[in-house]
């Protein structure tokens, strides 16, 4: 009986850098642009910026989350580049700047629903609640005008003076929500009608306000809310 011949193991010899261009050949290939396109993606579906295991988990993701960090380094460096700000890891200082580059580009305070609706691409007001207490504390750590209660009333009631002016009578609720479409500064109709506490009929309230103002101001207001051309400038 023959004796079984004995197996000699192959020896295994990887040239590295032929191995290199042979993974890369057998890689699908993807720019940085359509990394950032499939972060940003992600994000549309999931409703915030993802992480690396919601990615990972994506059915609908075509990249794989490390071939993200082989291009930006890290998983935070991408989601900047694709304008998702990581929701935990922002400075007080880097949450501030959001803050103030928004209000540079509304040329007025930001506010919640701002946020909300740049949630994709901007911090969410519930990570500024965490970090600075409210978002009205960061808003004023960032060096916008908050008013509280009773100075926003004040301030709305000068502006439903001036838009009398303008209008020649008080204004009703399809006059203001107009004029806020022009002038985003301005409180919605619905903000103006919640600051007065009232049982009923706040708007009507509100024009009373406005009334009381004009008339210290020297302008005639008839009964009608028509305005008089006494103290009309």
């Amino acid at each position: 009986m023959s004796r079984p011949r004995s197996r000699k193991r192959a020896q295994l010899r990887i040239d590295e850098a032929e191995l290199a261009a042979f993974r890369a050949g057998m890689r699908r290939r993807y720019t940085n642009e359509e990394i950032l396109e499939e972060l940003r993606a992600a994000a549309v579906r999931l409703g915030r910026s993802p992480t690396m295991r919601e990615f990972a988990r994506d059915a609908e993701a075509r990249v794989h989350p490390q071939t993200v960090i082989e291009h930006f380094g890290t998983w935070n460096a991408a989601k900047r580049a694709a304008g998702l700000f990581p929701r935990r890891f922002l400075t007080r200082s880097e949450l501030l700047e959001q803050l103030r580059i928004l209000g540079e580009e509304l040329r007025r305070t930001p506010t919640a629903r701002d946020l909300g609706e740049r949630r994709r691409s901007l911090p969410s007001v519930s990570l500024y609640a965490h970090t600075f207490g409210s978002l009205a504390n960061a808003l004023r750590e960032a060096g916008f005008e908050v008013l509280q209660g009773e100075e926003r009333l004040e301030r709305a009631i000068d502006q439903g003076a001036e838009l009398a002016r303008s209008l020649g009578r008080l204004p009703k609720m399809a006059d203001w929500a107009e004029a806020r479409r022009a002038d985003q500064a301005l409180l919605s109709e619905w903000q103006v009608y919640r600051l007065l506490d009232v049982p009923r009929g706040a708007w009507t309230a509100f024009q009373y306000l406005v009334r009381q103002r004009l008339r210290e101001d020297g302008v005639e207001v008839l009964p009608d809310g028509a305005l008089g051309t006494r103290g009309l400038r």
